[in-house]
C-alpha cells in the first residue's frame, strides 16, 4: 500500500498545478525573426511588396524590410508572456519515454536519442495515427545482440486540449537471439494541453511469448514553468511476481530553438535496501511539416 500511495501522492500534486492553468483566448499575432538575429512579436499594421509595419508592444510601430526577414509566423497569444516568445513544445507527444494522449500531426516527425544507445523516430501517417521504430545498435560497440523494435500509436481526441485518449504498442525483438521478442501494449488518457496535462495509463508487457500477469500502472506530468523550461514527472507501478515496485522519474525538459533536451533522474522506491538515483538524459529533435 505505501508504494501504491506514492503514486497517488504524485497524481493529485500534478491534478492540482493543472487546475490553476488558465486558457487565454485564441488570438494570433506574427513572429519575426531577421537576418541579424533579432526577433519581433506584433501585429501587422500595412504591408507591401518591401516592407511590414508590425505594432509590438514594447517597441511601438516598427517597420521592417522584408528582404531582412530570416523567419515569420503566425503564433497563438497563449504563447507570448510579459511581452516574451513562449517557444512550442518540441516533444508534446511523450514525457521523458512514456507516450501521452496527445498525436503527431500528418507529415510531423522527430528523431529521440536517449542514454546515446537508445535511438528512435516517428512520423504521423494520419492526424491520429504514427508509426515509429528504434534501435539499440550495440554491434557497434563490440558485436553482441541488438534489440529493433516498432511503434504504432492511434490517438484519439475528446475534446480539444482538454481530454485526449490513445492507444498503442511497443514491438521488438532482439536481432541475434531465437525467441527474444518483446513488448508492450497501452492505453492511456491524457487531461490538459500540450504544455499541461497528467496521464493516467495502463499497459500490459510480454517478454519470450509470455505475458504479464498485472498491469502495469503509469502516472506522469508535464508542466510548462519558464518560456523554455517544463518539469516532468514519469511514474510507474509493476507487480513482480507477489511484490509491488515504484519507478519515480523526475526533471525537466529544456527548449534549444527546436529541439528539446531532458534531463532527470530515475528513483527506483521500494525495498531495495538503499536510495538509488540514476541520471537521465535524453535529446529530441523534431523534423518534417
Amino acid at each position: 500500500m505505501k508504494l501504491k500511495a506514492v503514486l497517488l501522492i504524485v497524481f493529485f500534486i500534478a491534478f492540482s498545478h493543472l487546475s490553476k492553468s488558465q486558457t487565454a483566448t485564441d488570438t494570433s499575432i506574427v513572429r519575426i525573426e531577421t537576418l541579424n538575429g533579432n526577433e519581433f512579436l506584433g501585429e501587422i499594421v500595412s504591408q507591401d511588396s518591401l516592407s511590414i509595419k508590425l505594432k509590438t508592444q514594447t517597441l511601438g510601430e516598427i517597420t521592417i524590410s522584408k528582404r531582412d526577414i530570416k523567419f515569420r509566423e503566425e503564433i497563438d497569444v497563449q504563447q507570448i508572456k510579459g511581452g516574451k516568445y513562449w517557444f512550442g513544445n518540441p516533444q508534446s507527444t511523450r514525457y521523458f519515454w512514456s507516450p501521452n494522449g496527445y498525436g503527431l500531426k500528418k507529415g510531423e516527425s522527430y528523431y529521440q536519442n536517449i542514454w546515446v544507445l537508445w535511438n528512435q523516430f516517428a512520423y504521423g501517417v494520419t492526424d491520429n495515427f504514427s508509426i515509429g521504430g528504434g534501435i539499440i545498435p550495440i554491434f557497434l560497440f563490440g558485436g553482441g545482440p541488438t534489440p529493433v523494435f516498432l511503434t504504432p500509436k492511434i490517438s484519439i481526441p475528446v475534446k480539444k486540449d482538454k481530454i485526449n485518449l490513445a492507444v498503442g504498442g511497443l514491438f521488438g525483438t532482439v536481432l541475434g537471439e531465437s525467441e527474444s521478442g518483446f513488448g508492450i501494449l497501452y492505453g492511456l488518457s491524457t487531461f490538459g494541453t500540450p504544455d499541461n496535462n497528467v496521464t493516467v495509463g495502463l499497459g500490459y508487457g510480454y517478454a519470450a511469448g509470455e505475458w504479464a500477469s498485472s498491469p502495469m500502472i503509469n502516472i506522469n506530468g508535464m508542466f510548462r514553468i519558464t518560456s523554455r523550461g517544463y518539469f516532468i514527472t514519469e511514474n510507474y507501478y509493476i507487480n513482480i511476481g507477489d511484490e509491488g515496485f515504484v519507478l519515480l522519474m523526475l526533471g525537466g525538459r529544456w527548449i534549444i530553438k527546436d529541439a528539446a533536451l531532458d534531463y532527470g533522474l530515475v528513483i527506483p522506491a521500494g525495498d531495495i535496501g538503499a536510495f538509488v538515483a540514476i541520471p537521465w538524459i535524453g535529446f529530441t529533435i523534431p523534423f518534417g511539416k
